[in-house]
């Protein structure tokens, strides 16, 4: 008789990296990150929990290689219609975000760790690129790196977390509108529409746009350099 963790007699489990890692991206995207344990994984593919310790020695092993694989194709797909710098960086911000909002809780997912395989610094590689080329110093291209990344994993931690599925409007805003609007705050109430906005994407623009034209400003090199 066989149980939940433990594959059906004569019939022996498929185990692989690679279809551990989808479906570990599954059950994410049924239940969210809180609901991912290696046990749950382990009775979704109908083996022992200890099978999975083969390819993840850990949760956070199982959590670095699931980041890896949501930033595949990201860079390939960000340079295809090159442009200058500032729009290259633009398109690549713009594709990490949409990476990570494909997946439910992928911000906190890739958040939580420093993945350091091929997608994740061929990301990397293709950013600094660019600015090097353009011709930024080097610390200031690393630092830049640092700089939108954080920006864009922060941004969509916040906009996952205000849209939990099967809600359709942020709690967030909500509770904002209440605190403001019975408080003496006459600056928040001028701006509150704007603050309770769920036009998550034209706020991560704007930042984007501020992130990329302080670049500008400080960094770029002068005409004819």
């Amino acid at each position: 008789m066989s149980s939940p963790s433990s594959p059906a007699r004569g019939r022996p489990a498929r185990l692989d990296r690679a279809r551990t890692l989808q479906t570990a991206l599954d059950l994410l995207n049924q239940s969210g990150l809180d609901a991912l344990t290696m046990r749950r994984l382990a009775d979704a593919m109908e083996v022992r929990a200890g099978a999975l310790y083969r390819y993840f020695a850990t949760k956070q092993d199982l959590l670095t290689a699931m980041a890896e694989r949501m930033m595949e194709g990201v860079t390939e797909a960000a340079v295809a219609d090159g442009g200058d710098w500032s729009e290259q960086l633009t398109a690549l911000a713009r594709a990490e975000r949409d990476a990570l909002l494909a997946h439910r809780d992928g911000a906190r997912v890739f958040a939580g760790t420093h993945a350091t395989g091929a997608s994740v610094l061929g990301f990397a590689e293709a950013f600094v690129g660019v600015l090097r080329e353009a011709g930024f110093r080097d610390d200031a291209a690393a630092r830049a790196l640092y700089t939108v990344v954080n920006y864009t994993v922060g941004h969509t931690l916040e906009e996952q977390a205000a849209l939990q599925p099967g809600d359709g409007a942020p709690e967030g805003a909500s509770t904002l509108h209440d605190a403001v609007t019975a408080g003496t705050y006459p600056h928040l109430n001028a701006t509150l529409p704007t603050l309770t906005s769920t036009d998550f994407t034209g706020l991560f623009e704007f930042g984007l746009d501020l992130l990329i034209e302080g670049l500008r400003a400080r960094h770029a090199p002068s005409a004819g350099k």
